[in-house]
């Protein structure tokens, strides 16, 4: 891919309305290039109003390629603010989730894979944790997080910051294991990677002094925006579910998408017309949409606005963590100088005049960046969305790049689930009176409001909606659920501390179950009569009483 590919670099008119035409009197030089621009200027000059017409309506007022100075300050401070939502929500969790008494304790893990890989492991899973595993330690990497994030937020050492962000962030994400497992948490560590190629080589960052953003590296996390959208559409129409085929996917999604919000509900009420005319538009901007990112200016703008737009519909009646911010702040690299000019404060408006451009080493980073992950990216779409196998050369390839998780395959939503089961954890000291471990954020309590929480990601809660699917599957508990049940059963304070209610303060439970109910929303008139949220069907029960071999 030649080095400076980019939507707005200068191109015939025709193909790329950001360049400027070249006057009749522009001077001349020797070389291909002064020939290719007398060669445009000639063509310009035989078609202006033909070109006037089409930069009126696809260009606008803007005069030359377009320059993404505000942009990607905009673009850095938001994504610093995502980094520190992720680094605080997972912080106060920590520790019943991966410590040493956690569910799946980050120490152990690192040791099983040391005695079975050896020095292999160490590229196999690439974590700081090799330094260390323990709790300090792992507070250690949370607290770096937190203090980098800050440091990008206040534009601080930039690019050492996103490094090192993305180093954290990978690091927890390798031990924490299936609790750091979702497409987002790989998006950020995408996102990160392609930002440390945007960010400015500065100690302080200043836009009078910055240099000019790479092309290249704007163009690619145009590609990942183009990517993720994309991605989530086609997956959706061919995954064979009839509930997208037939535009009743809304009919079912607000109360059995992970943790339902409180708008959720009213949503869920809406007529089945206004669903349906809600699911083709996601169709629509998920598959048609992401075309225009690659157009002019103002096509980049309604991309923009479309996507910005579904993200916030989103974000409005469902607890998607920091996904749907993430999303809206890539966003904001499409568009550029001249139109945020008009909105940001008088004093930021002004850009230099003659910038510098980047480094040659940033340039050749780029280059050698854009040369491994784009071809990586598209193995990664073969089989999510094109449902094609790999070449045994592709799954080579697959397997050494995996363990970094920076440059992924997306689509949620592929098959829209159709009803919720919920597992509903108790225990008892004589298998016969049950007392029920309430959960902070998930469905539990009929009467209990759906909950806003995002941006802040409740794991354990998440978990607990995929678990209940591997039962409806006929699946057998997994890993990091049994070692739930044996923690309640030990009274482990850390993993207490991740519920709302300990039905047990004094001392633990001898026997622990786990039982499932089907869960759906109630109508306007139910919930006028019982105030319930919620109605629940007994469906069975996923962990008989169990018990710890020395407590009988």
């Amino acid at each position: 891919m030649p080095p400076q590919v980019s939507n707005d670099h200068a191109a015939p008119p025709l193909v790329e309305p950001d360049s400027t035409l070249l006057p009749a009197s522009a001077p001349s030089a020797g070389g291909p290039s002064s020939m290719w621009r007398r060669f445009l200027g000639r063509f310009a000059r035989g078609r202006e109003r033909e070109l006037g017409w089409y930069r009126r309506i696809f260009v606008g007022s803007a005069s030359g390629p377009s320059t993404y100075f505000l942009s990607r300050w905009l673009f850095l401070r938001g994504l610093g603010i995502v980094y520190l939502l992720v680094f605080l929500s997972f912080s106060v969790q920590l520790e019943g989730l991966i410590g040493s008494n956690g569910i799946l304790p980050a120490a152990a893990y690192m040791d099983a894979i040391w005695d079975k890989l050896g020095v292999v492991g160490v590229w196999t899973f690439p974590t700081l944790c090799w330094i260390s595993a323990d709790d300090v330690f792992l507070r250690l990497l949370c607290n770096g997080g937190v203090v980098l994030s800050i440091c990008l937020i206040l534009g601080l050492l930039p690019v050492p910051s996103l490094i090192g962000l993305w180093a954290l962030y990978l690091s927890l994400s390798t031990v924490s294991r299936t609790f750091l497992g979702y497409q987002w948490d790989t998006f950020i560590l995408e996102v990160g990677l392609l930002a440390i190629l945007l960010a400015p080589g500065q100690i302080i960052t200043s836009l009078s002094r910055a240099p000019q953003p790479s092309r290249l590296a704007v163009w690619m996390c145009h590609w990942l925006l183009f990517r993720l959208m994309l991605s989530a559409g086609l997956v959706k129409l061919t995954s064979g579910d009839m509930t997208w085929r037939d535009l009743t996917a809304l009919d079912y999604h607000y109360w059995t998408q992970p943790i339902p919000n409180p708008l959720a509900w009213y949503a869920h009420q809406l007529p089945q017309w206004f669903q349906k005319v809600s699911v083709a538009g996601t169709l629509v901007i998920e598959t048609i949409i992401p075309f225009a990112i690659f157009g002019p200016r103002r096509v980049r703008f309604v991309a923009c606005a479309a996507t910005v737009l579904l993200m916030s519909v989103i974000a409005a009646t469902g607890n998607y963590c920091f996904f749907n911010i993430l999303a809206i702040v890539l966003c904001v690299l499409l568009l550029d100088d001249h139109f945020l000019r008009c909105f940001l404060p008088r004093r930021w408006r002004n850009l230099p005049d003659r910038p510098r451009r980047h480094s040659a080493t940033n340039h050749i980073c780029v280059v050698v960046a854009a040369v491994v992950i784009i071809p990586l990216s598209l193995i990664q779409m073969k089989p999510r969305v094109f449902h094609l196998n790999l070449t045994d050369v592709e799954q080579r390839i697959y397997r050494w790049t995996a363990p970094y998780r920076s440059v992924n395959g997306y689509g949620l939503f592929a098959n829209m689930t159709t009803s919720r089961p919920e597992i509903v954890v108790e225990g008892s000291n004589n298998r016969k009176d049950w007392k029920v471990y309430e959960f902070k954020w998930k469905p539990g309590a009929l009467d209990r409001r759906p909950p806003q929480v995002a941006p802040h990601q409740p794991r354990i809660d998440w978990q607990m909606w995929f678990e209940a699917l591997n039962w409806q599957r006929g699946g057998k508990p997994k890993e990091w659920f049994r070692s739930f049940i044996v923690r309640l059963l030990e009274g482990t304070p850390e993993v207490l501390d991740l519920l709302a209610h300990n039905p047990f303060p004094e001392e633990p439970p001898k026997y622990i179950r786990a039982v499932v109910y089907d869960y759906e929303f109630t109508s306007e008139a139910e919930y006028a009569e019982t105030g319930n949220w919620w109605r629940r069907t007994h469906r069975g029960v996923y962990v008989y009483p169990s018990n710890l071999p020395d407590k009988k």
